[in-house]
């Protein structure tokens, strides 16, 4: 007796006996029945479907993998017991296997070309993105001039809030990283120069290193992380909802509502927080200076101002506006490329963040060779 569940094949001479339920839920069944029975099906000549009790295009793919297409619509003509509608629908599917033609076959490649062929892609993707940012920043740029060249069409309420989100909100965060990180370069730097009696040097190695690199490359790479991230995230939801077409379809330009009053905020906060970054890691370091080798504030200032100048001060401030406009640009650009589905917001959020870090870390390493050759 035929079982509602289960996939019954009966082989005699020349007639193949197809019974029991061929659909869709019952696939699994199929292609274990259809392996089965494939290698004895050769010399079919009839087919009997008397026992079938349903058939779906599942079904009819699996029967033709069976009995092969060409000859599944040779043997229809005569099978017996089967519906004009169920032969109609043999006949489609194996016309369109037939059309198809068979699957393709895929050449392996070798992991040496994989690995060539993926340095490719990512070269050109590289290129891309680079093009894409740089017409962007012209983009900006422009729409900066021609906000500069207006006044009135700038908007005070979205700068002034932009400035105490990207600014303000982040000033303990900074001040609390910056602190700590100056505390232990002070405290490494003390440990190892004690053994060459040099331990006053420390007030150097932190005040050298906290105005010309540390607060200036440590902040950019927070705001990074905070800012890029949320202005994608921000302009990203906006495009899925369609809002940014809103304003096109109104004649007003996103570049100028959404882009300047961002750009223009995080210059404002950029270098105000990396000021507070190196106030914070020198104070760090003092205090390490002054519980480890003993070096009191008093003392420490009159080696910080004896052995540094203030163009260390100025080397590093000058990186901070083109660090904040890269990183302002960047999240901006990835929110704008964001398309209506929720994972691609996570994915641009990702690129704006890892963009912005690359790009800062680039830059400042070229800015120190370059200020190393000039002598400042």
């Amino acid at each position: 007796m035929t079982q509602t569940h289960s996939i019954y094949l009966r082989d005699t001479d020349t007639t193949l006996s197809i019974e029991g339920e061929w659909v869709l839920r019952h696939y699994n069944d199929l292609q274990h029945a259809v392996r089965q029975h494939q290698d004895a099906v050769t010399s079919t000549k009839r087919l009997d479907f008397s026992k079938l009790q349903s058939i779906d295009t599942a079904g009819a793919g699996q029967l033709c993998r069976l009995v092969g297409a060409d000859t599944l619509i040779q043997l229809l003509d005569e099978a017996d017991h089967l519906s004009d509608e169920r032969k109609a629908l043999l006949k489609t599917v194996a016309n369109a296997i037939i059309e198809a033609g068979p699957p393709p076959i895929l050449k392996k490649v070798s992991t040496l070309a994989q690995f060539f062929g993926n340095i490719g892609s990512s070269i050109q993707s590289f290129g891309k993105n680079a093009v894409e940012l740089l017409g962007f920043i012209g983009l900006t740029l422009q729409s900066m001039a021609k906000v500069a060249l207006h006044p009135s069409q700038w908007r005070w309420n979205a700068l002034v809030q932009q400035v105490e989100e990207t600014g303000l909100n982040a000033v303990p965060i900074i001040a609390l990283l910056t602190f700590l990180v100056g505390a232990v370069i002070a405290f490494l730097g003390s440990t190892i120069l004690k053994d060459f009696g040099a331990t006053l040097y420390t007030v150097d190695l932190v005040g050298f290193s906290f105005m010309r690199e540390f607060a200036v490359l440590l902040t950019a790479i927070l705001m990074a992380g905070r800012t890029a991230s949320a202005f994608t995230a921000q302009l990203g939801s906006m495009k899925a909802n369609e809002e940014i077409d809103a304003l096109r379809a109104q004649g007003l330009d996103p570049i100028t509502i959404l882009v300047i009053p961002r750009v223009f905020a995080l210059l404002i906060s950029l270098p105000l927080l990396t000021f507070i970054g190196m106030v914070s890691g020198i104070i760090g370091g003092a205090l390490v200076c002054y519980w480890v080798l003993n070096i009191s504030p008093t003392m420490f200032l009159s080696l910080f101002q004896e052995d540094l100048t203030i163009t260390n001060f100025f080397v590093g401030m000058a990186k901070a506006p083109l660090f904040a406009f890269l990183i302002a640009v960047i999240g901006c650009l990835q929110g704008f490329k964001v398309s209506g589905s929720a994972q691609s917001v996570g994915e641009h959020t990702t690129a704006a963040v890892v963009h912005s870090i690359f790009i800062v870390i680039v830059l400042d390493a070229i800015a120190a060779l370059y200020y190393m050759e000039m002598g400042w």
